[in-house]
């Protein structure tokens, strides 16, 4: 017996993993692109899916993906042509199964009101085909793989003989096999295995089985299956002809292999190839395991605890000056730091995590509006802390929308206006020193700087006076405040007005930055600049009013002495003359109190705008953990999270955003 709640588990995420397999392949079906890679890939990710839920009892998944599979066989075999709305069928059965999944996880079962119109929908596509089409010839069978003399033989269907392998590092071979036996029994019979199948089933097997199974479903759909996750297929051959199928033997394996002779009912061994096969897996080294997210989290906490231990045994050794202890605490200072950028390491993830669920967004909202648009993705490798992932994923929802929703114009109006029918719209992805840039570009009809002006007048967010003198990116600003849009009419995708504001809000959060680049007829560029991390950083220790506060390292522009003569007020507000650059100074008086008289000025810098602040003093450079403010005790202002230094005290961390 196997734990039924790591079996679910395991399930989940490798359907997932198929999930998204599908509806990527679908897209790319679709476009055009490399149509027989996708509908391989499309098939063996359905016969995958509809295999293992059929083996966890799943039938309302079952049923659904055996109808997909049987149009994504019409498909392969050039019998059915791929329409959009037969993609929005089949991608609409995927949104079911998400659903499905969904439900899953959450430790329901599906029902079969999820997809029983889904179910015949595809059946009558199936059906549609069977009425019309031809009868299958020997000629057709040989192009879908399958051997002429096998195709006419009468008497019997033809016998193989598949000698597979479970990756050494699985934790569950037994389930590993019997999901290989079951998915192999929806397209044949099979007639035994060595060992027994109840061994397999209870695990006691060295990882290589041999399997003899009778089918018509050909050489190349017996490959797919046998070839899964964590299942490799060593060897295939048939009874009649032992050279109908290449072997599919690890490279490492330097010997000729052959086909191995049907075996007897019961050996006691497996065939030489597969002992050497299987040898050769366990040599190989496990580059790859999946740890649950919550593990690594515990982890990240622990090693925040020791570099906030660090720093107290580096404030002890300093007082004490012990040689000795000097030593010991600089070698360990290392092992800690070296630990702490390989746990960074690990919780860094690609973002194309993310990036892969926007070309469906793009082509709904395209077919919705009845606009064409030709989406790329750069970059998607680039790598951003996992904590960070979670909150990035709906600001590019929204702005992507916007982009196909209110930027790229109709074919009619883009032809008329001299540009090609079809849009296009670029998501790009990079480091820059030691932030993540990510670009969403469209080449649509841009934002109209004017109509800005009005509306900020219209909804009072600006004086007549202040709109009529308001610079370009003071207008497009605007669009960050909530309630604002343009839009003269209200839709199911945006025209709202919430949205914009939440991103800037939901960015900001994340420590990072949003800019708008604009030009009416030509198009328009956001530009999200965020920290490759949160946990983890450097700052600048200083008091303020007698408190000591933190500032993030890659704020700070420099520190300098003030000169009376050089401050001047403006309306309410200070401002000072530094360096032929005239700067706002603030004295943060509202947050930490007024200050004794103090010449301390450090210069701030976010986004391309500098401010400065005044302080009493400045203690140095450290490494610390930002930890968030809580839930009791909510957001505030100018406050980004708090931290701990080596002597225990509670130290706020200053949120230069908000400042500037």
């Amino acid at each position: 017996m196997f734990d039924e709640e790591g079996y679910r588990k395991l399930f989940v995420e490798e359907s997932r993993e198929n999930h998204e397999n599908i509806v990527n392949n679908l897209l790319a079906l679709e476009s055009g692109d490399d149509q027989h890679t996708a509908i391989d890939e499309i098939f063996r990710s359905a016969h995958t899916l509809k295999g293992m839920s059929a083996s966890m009892g799943f039938d309302a998944m079952e049923h659904l993906c055996h109808s997909m599979e049987d149009v994504f066989s019409l498909i392969r075999s050039g019998r059915r042509e791929v329409t959009a709305s037969l993609t929005d069928l089949l991608l609409t059965c995927t949104d079911a199964i998400e659903g499905m999944l969904d439900a899953i996880e959450a430790g329901e079962k599906p029902s079969d009101e999820q997809s029983t119109s889904l179910v015949q929908d595809l059946q009558a596509f199936a059906e549609e085909e069977e009425e019309g089409g031809e009868q299958e010839t020997p000629d057709m069978a040989a192009s879908a793989g399958v051997p002429p003399e096998q195709a006419e033989e009468a008497d019997g269907r033809p016998l193989y003989t598949l000698a597979v392998a479970v990756d050494p590092s699985s934790t569950m071979k037994d389930i590993r096999a019997m999901l290989l036996l079951q998915n192999l029994e929806e397209i044949g019979t099979v007639r035994s295995t060595t060992p027994s199948r109840e061994l397999l089933e209870d695990g006691k097997f060295d990882g290589a089985f041999e399997i003899l199974i009778e089918s018509e479903a050909g050489v190349d759909a017996l490959r797919t299956i046998a070839s899964g996750t964590e299942i490799s297929l060593l060897a295939l051959s048939t009874s009649q002809s032992p050279t109908v199928a290449p072997l599919a033997i690890p490279p490492v394996a330097s010997e000729e292999v052959r086909a191995p002779e049907q075996a007897p009912s019961e050996p006691q061994i497996p065939p030489p190839q597969v002992q050497r096969a299987v040898k050769a897996e366990k040599s190989r080294e496990i580059k790859n395991i999946r740890v649950d997210i919550q593990r690594l989290d515990r982890m990240m906490n622990l090693v925040e605890d020791l570099v906030i231990n660090r720093g107290r045994l580096e404030q002890i050794a300093k007082k004490h000056g012990i040689k000795e202890f000097d030593e010991a605490l600089s070698m360990v200072g290392r092992s800690v730091s070296d630990l702490q950028n390989l746990m960074m390491g690990i919780r860094m993830m690609p973002l194309e995590r993310i990036f892969n669920r926007l070309p469906r967004v793009v082509r709904d909202v395209a077919n919705h509006d009845g606009k064409e648009v030709e989406f790329s993705i750069e970059g998607g490798e680039t790598e951003l802390d996992r904590s960070m992932m979670d909150g990035l994923s709906d600001p590019l929802l929204h702005i992507i929308r916007n982009a196909v929703n209110h930027g790229i114009e109709t074919p009619e109006i883009r032809e008329a206006g001299g540009k090609p029918p079809k849009g296009s719209l670029r998501l790009t992805a990079r480091r820059d020193k030691d932030n993540v840039v990510i670009d969403i570009e469209d080449d649509g009809a841009g934002i109209d700087t004017e109509r800005l002006r009005k509306k900020g007048v219209e909804k009072g967010l600006m004086t007549a006076e202040a709109a009529a003198s308001a610079t370009k990116d003071e207008l497009v600003g605007l669009l960050f405040e909530p309630g604002f849009s343009t839009a003269e009419t209200i839709t199911d995708i945006s025209g709202r007005g919430v949205g914009l504001d939440v991103v800037k809000k939901t960015i900001e959060s994340l420590k990072g930055s949003i800019k708008v680049e604009t030009e009416v007829g030509r198009g328009t560029k956001f530009e999200l600049v965020l920290p490759p991390t949160m946990a983890i950083i450097d700052v600048m220790m200083v008091h303020i009013s007698g408190m000591r506060c933190a500032i993030p390292v890659s704020n700070v522009v420099e520190v300098a002495q003030t000169r009376p003569e050089a401050i001047h007020r403006i309306g309410n507000s200070e401002a000072i003359l530094l360096r032929d650059q005239t700067l706002p100074m603030h004295r943060l008086e509202d947050m930490f109190g007024r200050a004794e008289k103090s010449d301390t000025l450090v210069v701030l810098q976010n986004d391309g705008r500098r401010c400065c602040i005044v302080v009493d003093s400045v203690d140095g450079q450290q490494e610390v953990v930002v930890k968030p403010l809580s839930r009791i005790a909510g957001n505030c202002r100018g406050i980004s999270g708090i931290t701990i230094p080596g002597d225990g005290d509670v130290v706020p961390v200053l949120d230069v955003n908000t400042m500037i």
